[in-house]
């Protein structure tokens, strides 16, 4: 049986966290940062998780993570 392939494009945007969950940037961090307060640039800066119902959907994209 031959391995089973990642979706590439999930693969560059989701990595597997230790507790069976993935993490994610946030968007809005990419351009017209100007307008934008330094609370909420340093804040969509950090990482987040995926919501529940999608952690099925990133599994299937992602078989070995």
């Amino acid at each position: 049986m031959p391995k089973m392939k990642s979706n590439r494009g999930a693969a560059k945007r989701f990595r597997a966290k230790s507790n069976s969950s993935f993490k994610r940037k946030q968007s809005h961090m990419s351009h017209i940062l100007t307008k934008k307060s330094s609370k909420r640039k340093r804040q969509l800066g950090t990482p987040a998780t995926i919501a529940d119902a999608d952690v099925k959907a990133v599994r299937k994209l992602l078989p070995y993570s």
